[in-house]
């Protein structure tokens, strides 16, 4: 099954497991992927995850969710950027989610990295997904 929009269906996966209440999520793997996964981890929205390489050239991503007192740490999780319509901003138009509480992941010739480092390296880019 081809998925048009990778980044859109592992940040469902993330959102419809916590629904759930699951301890941990698998999705197919890629680069893109793992850099936001990467950044998730970092601003401490997940405890982690692990690659499985298949040998054929297929890997998967096995996320350990987070939870705090029974409730997801991830409380929102959306998409801006989508295949349809493109969304650029630079440095100065990075928006901020909930005043500072919540990250925007942003793609940058720099790598992928949450809205605050953005800043700090002065680099602007496509707003993946905002994080709260």
């Amino acid at each position: 099954m081809a998925i048009n929009d990778p980044l859109g269906d592992l940040l469902t996966r993330i959102r419809n497991a916590q629904m759930r209440r699951k301890d941990k999520v698998s999705s197919p793997g890629s680069k893109l992927r793992a850099n936001v996964l990467d950044v998730l981890k970092d601003e401490g929205y997940i405890r982690g995850y692990s690659t499985t390489d298949f040998g054929d050239g297929r890997t998967e991503f096995e996320i350990e969710l987070k939870y705090f007192d029974g409730q997801p740490a991830i409380k929102e999780i959306e998409r801006v950027s989508r295949p349809g319509r493109r969304v650029y901003a630079d440095v100065a138009s990075v928006p901020r989610v909930a005043n500072g509480l919540g990250v925007i992941i942003v793609s940058t010739s720099k790598g992928v990295m949450a809205d605050h480092v953005a800043r700090e390296k002065n680099v602007g880019g496509e707003l993946l997904c905002r994080v709260f």
